[in-house]
């Protein structure tokens, strides 16, 4: 009896081994069946992928060489007269600008490790800004002093930039200061101030004289 009983057992395990892992395979198999779910979404990131590409090859391409951007006169006029060579800054920074080998009106500017390719823009202010569209950098020189910015960051780059002309130039604001817009204006002198009020003041009418009463006859 024994004998037979440990055979039952024998015999039934396998059936109980099956019965357990038959269960653990269905959550693979659905696992297998939501892979061909993720193809639309490789398919969409093709797209994707090639404007992250003709990005790219837009944003390492060099302004100079990209015949979309056109200077018109006015802007060839200002860059006739932007500052060209080495520039000390505060902070022990440098910028230096060298005009472009390829199209005039272009300039390459470097400071440190950074690199820019800029062309002028229009100013409101009648500042000289040169730009990098693509990197988002800006040089703006002033009279006395020029600095190079990045419109990416909101932050300065190099600050109190100056050419040997901007300090000749700033030197003479010290000497000779500039006046204010909202400086009060000098009072005016006494004398003046006397003859503008007497002008001021409209003359007293003349009354003429009555004719003389004449004598009774």
């Amino acid at each position: 009896m024994k004998i037979f009983l440990a055979t039952a057992v024998l015999l039934a395990a396998p059936a109980l081994v099956l019965a357990q892992t038959a269960p653990a395979a269905k959550p693979a198999a659905k696992a297998a069946t939501a892979k061909p779910a993720g193809k639309p979404g490789a398919q969409a990131r093709g797209p994707a992928r090639r404007a992250a590409a003709v990005k790219s090859v837009e944003e390492t391409t060099p302004i100079d060489d990209d015949p979309n951007i056109t200077l018109s006169p006015e802007d060839l006029e200002v860059a006739k007269r932007v500052h060209l060579g080495t520039f000390p800054c505060e902070l022990g920074a440098s910028v230096t600008i060298a005009p472009s080998d390829k199209r005039p009106g272009f300039f390459t500017v470097r400071s440190g490790l950074m690199r820019f390719r800029m062309h002028p823009v229009s100013s409101r202010t009648g500042a000289i800004r040169l730009e990098d569209g693509r990197a988002g950098a800006m040089w703006l020189q002033l009279g006395n002093k020029s600095m190079l910015m990045s419109q990416k960051i909101g932050q300065r780059i190099a600050d109190e930039c100056m050419s040997p002309d901007q300090t000749t130039f700033a030197e003479e604001l010290k000497r000779n200061p500039r006046p204010s817009i909202l400086d009060a204006l000098p009072p005016a002198a006494d004398g003046a101030g006397t003859a503008s009020a007497a002008s001021s003041t409209p003359a007293a009418a003349v009354t003429p004289a009555a004719p003389a009463a004449s004598a009774p006859r």
